[in-house]
C-alpha cells in the first residue's frame, strides 16, 4: 500500500501550485463566435467585396505584471503576397484597457478608440489607417485571421507614422510580455460566369 503522508504531500504540493500560477492572459470577440466564419459586417468594401468595413469589438483580460501599453494586429498569412496581408494594426493603447468597441477602426479615428491610441495603415494602397476587412480572392480555401493582442513593456513604441505594419509587428516583437490570440475563418465561394 502506497504511503498516505507522501501522497498527500504531493496532492498538496500539485494544488499550491495551480493556486499559486497567475490566470493566462486571454483575447475573445462577443462579433466573432468560436467556429463560426467572419460575418460579412467585418468584412471589405474592396477587391469585389462589399461589406460595411467595421472592426469587431474584442476583449482581453489578465494582462501580465509589468504591462505599459497593448497592441493589437490582424494579419491573413495566406493572402498574396507570401508574406501575408495585414489588416489591422493598433498600438499606444494605455495600460488600462481591456477592450477596443466594435467600429474602433473607423478611418479617420472613432470615438470608441481609447485616448492616445494609434493605428497604423494596414496592407494595400488604403491612404489613412484603419481597419481593413477581409476580402479573400473567390474561389480560394478559407483563410485564417489571427487577431493578436499584446501585452508591452513599453508605453509608447515610438515609431514613426509612415512606418509600414511590418515594421511596427517588428517593434512590437522585441517588447512583447505576453499576447493572446483568436484565428477566424472566412471565404468567398466563386461566382458563376
Amino acid at each position: 500500500m502506497r504511503n498516505p503522508v507522501a501522497l498527500c504531500l504531493i496532492v498538496l504540493g500539485f494544488c499550491s501550485g495551480a493556486w499559486g500560477a497567475p490566470p493566462p492572459f486571454t483575447l475573445s470577440s462577443p462579433d466573432l463566435p468560436s467556429g463560426r466564419p467572419i460575418a460579412a459586417r467585418f468584412t471589405a468594401d474592396a477587391f469585389g467585396c462589399h461589406g460595411p468595413n467595421e472592426s469587431p469589438a474584442l476583449l482581453w483580460s489578465n494582462a501580465p505584471a509589468g504591462t505599459k501599453s497593448f497592441a493589437v494586429m490582424m494579419f491573413d498569412p495566406y493572402r498574396p503576397p507570401a508574406s501575408g496581408w495585414w489588416h489591422w494594426v493598433v498600438y499606444d493603447i494605455p495600460a488600462t484597457t481591456t477592450q477596443l468597441p466594435h467600429g474602433a477602426g473607423a478611418a479617420g479615428g472613432s470615438p470608441g478608440m481609447p485616448p492616445g491610441a494609434r493605428q497604423g495603415k494596414p496592407d494595400g494602397d488604403a491612404p489613412e489607417a484603419h481597419y481593413y476587412g477581409p476580402c479573400p480572392d473567390e474561389g480560394d480555401p478559407p483563410h485564417h485571421y489571427t487577431i493578436t493582442v499584446y501585452a508591452l513593456s513599453v508605453e509608447h513604441l515610438g515609431v514613426a507614422a509612415t512606418s509600414t505594419a511590418a515594421n511596427i509587428d517588428y517593434e512590437i516583437a522585441g517588447k512583447t510580455l505576453a499576447k493572446a490570440s483568436i484565428v477566424r475563418l472566412f471565404s468567398r465561394p466563386r461566382q458563376a460566369p
